[in-house]
Parts: C-alpha cells; sequence; structure tokens
C-alpha cells in the first residue's frame, strides 16, 4: 500500500482536541463516582435505592441511544456532543443542589441523555476525522485519555470531598463547560449547527451493516466485552476483592490494577491494529480477558488464602486489565472502518454502543445471581467463557483494516 506508514501519519489537531476533552470527562466523572452512592444515603435511603441511582445513569444510556444516533445523523456530530456536554453539566450542577432522593434520581438519569448524545458524537467524529491508516492509533489515545482520567479522578474527588459531598458535582459541571468551550471553539463550530459539508455525505443505515458479517461480530463482541470487562469487573469484581481481604484498599487496588494494565497496553495496540488487522487483537483480547477473568475465582478456592490469594486476585486483573487493552482500539477501530469517513452512521455506531451497554448492566445482573446461587468461581467462570466467545465470534468475520474497505461496506459472503 503506498503512502506513509501509519507511525508517520501524523494525528489531527482536532482528534487531539477530543482527546483532551475525554480526558476531563473522565476525571469529572471520577470526581463524583466516589462520593455518589454515599450521597445517595444521605437522603435516608438503603443501599439498593442509593445503586438505583448509579444503575439509572446506565439505563438512560441506553434507552435513548438511538435518538442520539438519529440525532447525530440529522444535526451532524459537533453541535450533538456539545449539547450532551451541556446537558450532564446541568445535569450535575442540579444534582449538586438536590434537596430529595427523587431530585438526585432524575438529575442523575437526566445526566445518562446527555452522556450517551457526547459518547456516540465523540466516536463518530473520531470515525470521521482519524486517516484510515490510524484508526487504532487514534482508538488507543482515545481510550488512553479516558483510562487515565479515570485513575486520576477518584484520587481528586476524595480529596474535594473533604469540603463536602456537594462539591464535586459543582467542579465536575464547571469542567464540562470549560471542555464545551474548547471544543466548540477548537472543532470550528461553535454554533449549534451541523457542518455545512453534512449533507452531501450518505448515510450507513443498520439494516445494510447488519449485511456486513465483522457489524455482526462487533455487536456480539460488544456484549461480551460490556458483560465482561466494563460490567463484570466494575461491579463484581470488587466483592470478590472483599472476599479475599475485607480490607477497603483492596478492591480499590484491585480495579487500579486491571486499569494501569489496560493504560500500559494501549500506548502499543493502537500501532499494532493498524500494522497486523483488527482481528487478531480483538480475539487475543477477548481471550486474554475471558482466561483471566474465568480464573480470578481460585483467589478463594479452598486451601488458598492470604498472600497467595491476594497476589493471584491482583495478578489476573492486571492481565485481564491487559486483555480489554488489547481489544478495546481495535474493537472500536474495526468500527470505524465499517462506517468509513465518507458516510453518516449515527445509528450503526449507537447501535453498537447499545449491545456494550446491555452487556454493561445485565452482565453484573445476571452473574450476581450466580454468585449468590454457586459462589464466585462458578460465577467467574462464566464471565470467562462469555468474553472468549465474544472474541471467538471474529473468527467467522472479515478482517476491516483492507484499503478498499474503508470508504464502503463489505458484503456478506
Amino acid at each position: 500500500m503506498s503512502g506513509p506508514s501509519p507511525a508517520r501519519v501524523p494525528v489531527p489537531r482536532e482528534i487531539w482536541i477530543l482527546v483532551g476533552a475525554s480526558f476531563v470527562i473522565a476525571v469529572g466523572f471520577g470526581l463524583i463516582s466516589p462520593v455518589l452512592p454515599g450521597f445517595a444515603q444521605s437522603f435516608d435511603v438503603g443501599a439498593t435505592a442509593a445503586t438505583v441511582v448509579v444503575s439509572a445513569f446506565a439505563f438512560f444510556r441506553l434507552v435513548f441511544a438511538p435518538a442520539g444516533g438519529a440525532l447525530v445523523q440529522r444535526l451532524g456530530e459537533r453541535p450533538v456532543y456539545l449539547t450532551g456536554l451541556l446537558i450532564v453539566a446541568a445535569s450535575s450542577f442540579a444534582t449538586a443542589f438536590a434537596q430529595t432522593y427523587w431530585q438526585l434520581l432524575v438529575f442523575r438519569s437526566l445526566g445518562g441523555i446527555g452522556s450517551t448524545l457526547f459518547t456516540i458524537s465523540a466516536i463518530a467524529l473520531l470515525v470521521r476525522l482519524a486517516p484510515p491508516t490510524i484508526r487504532g492509533r487514534v482508538s488507543s489515545l482515545w481510550g488512553s485519555s479516558f483510562i487515565l482520567g479515570s485513575m486520576l479522578g477518584p484520587v481528586l474527588g476524595g480529596l474535594i470531598a473533604g469540603w463536602g459531598t456537594r462539591v464535586p458535582f459543582v467542579v465536575y459541571a464547571v469542567a464540562l463547560v470549560i471542555a464545551s468551550l474548547v471544543v466548540a471553539v477548537g472543532l470550528g463550530g461553535a454554533r449549534l449547527r451541523a457542518a455545512p459539508e453534512d449533507a452531501d455525505r450518505p448515510t450507513l443505515s443498520v439494516r445494510e451493516a447488519l449485511r456486513d458479517k465483522a457489524y455482526r461480530a462487533a455487536l456480539a463482541c460488544g456484549v461480551a466485552n460490556g458483560w465482561a470487562n466494563l460490567g463484570v469487573r466494575m461491579a463484581v469484581v470488587p466483592l470478590l476483592a472483599a472476599a479475599v481481604l475485607d480490607e477497603p484498599w483492596v478492591a480499590g487496588a484491585t480495579l487500579t490494577t486491571a486499569a494501569a494494565g489496560t493504560a500500559v497496553t494501549l500506548q502499543i495496540t493502537g500501532r499494532l491494529a493498524d500494522r497486523l488487522g483488527r482481528r487478531p487483537l480483538i480475539i487475543a483480547g477477548m481471550v486474554t480477558s475471558g482466561i483471566s477473568l474465568g480464573l480470578l475465582g481460585l483467589a478463594v478456592a479452598p486451601g488458598i488464602e492470604g498472600a497467595t490469594a491476594l497476589t493471584l486476585l491482583l495478578g489476573l486483573s492486571l492481565v485481564s486489565g491487559i486483555g480489554a487493552g488489547l481489544v478495546n482500539p481495535a474493537q472500536q477501530a474495526a468500527v470505524a472502518d465499517i462506517v468509513g469517513n465518507e458516510r453518516k452512521g449515527g445509528t450503526v455506531l449507537s447501535t453498537y454502543q447499545m449491545a456494550t451497554d446491555v452487556g454493561v448492566i445485565a452482565g453484573p445482573v445476571l452473574i450476581g445471581l450466580v454468585v449468590d446461587l454457586a459462589g464466585f468461581g462458578a460465577a467467574l467462570a462464566v464471565t470467562g467463557v462469555v468474553a472468549v466467545l465474544g472474541g471467538l465470534v471474529w473468527l467467522r468475520a472479515p478482517e476491516t483494516l483492507n484499503p478498499a474497505a474503508t470508504t464502503r461496506s463489505r458484503a456478506s459472503t
């Protein structure tokens, strides 16, 4: 293939702006994560009601995703992105001044609508602005910014919460307003309207995309990835950590170890995805995640305790994080290949986001039931199988890193 190598193609300035905004968003989300459950319980509700506030955000992301994709196609990426940021900012600011539990629930739920708007439009912007030969690299940059922000946010949130549990929500709102201004100016579209050239771009429908085996594989893998690497890791693994050693720092150390594995891996996987292809990294990442998560139950197996159990917990969490770092940029780049730079694919992207969110929501609930019925060993083994199967579906799908496939669909065979 002619032209500069992926390593030499420069990352567009607009991509760096989106990466910076992603970092700010992740830091802000991390600011409120440690204090939100306790803030909810301050309204004299139990643990279940407190977790509903957290789940409502994800639920509204899922429900509003189809409308978000349609808005991206109708209005363009930039206005929807900015609107989403401002909705979340308003939601966070209102949350800071909630006077009842029900006000808190409503304000947080509205934030989920804004979140799905800027998430889908951000991915659409990355698809549109990233040169095809460095899509994996761009996905790694974007993912790295979010991971690093997610690691820094809770630390800052814990410090800011010393001034009051409402303060982190105000800080998050202000940070989002600043980020939206930077994005509006940096992307050359301060006015909330579509770019003039948007009207001339053809649209890729979900029906057309579903004829592509690669897109169907991406949807199935998205469910499995959301189930294992996002849902179960965040909701069930901390419970396992408490069972291994009932100390407050253990759950945080486990999640941080996994996040560190992902962050380090992301520094190289984007370039590999642009050189070797998407399929090898997706399959390797899902299989690695599946095996390591499936074996995590050994940390509470009979006869394993103390330092051995803790070493297993942290070591396997690190490996699972490496697996997530392998799959995420390659999977996102594959979806970008399917849509291409020249077409609108808002509903295609929102459907992919919905598949991931289904896994995030359903995985912890179903695996939590398995934990209650059969214990952590069986529950995590099931999670491991789901993740491995999510990777293996790509064995029958075509490789999307193909110069002829970056701007058109590949017919199903």
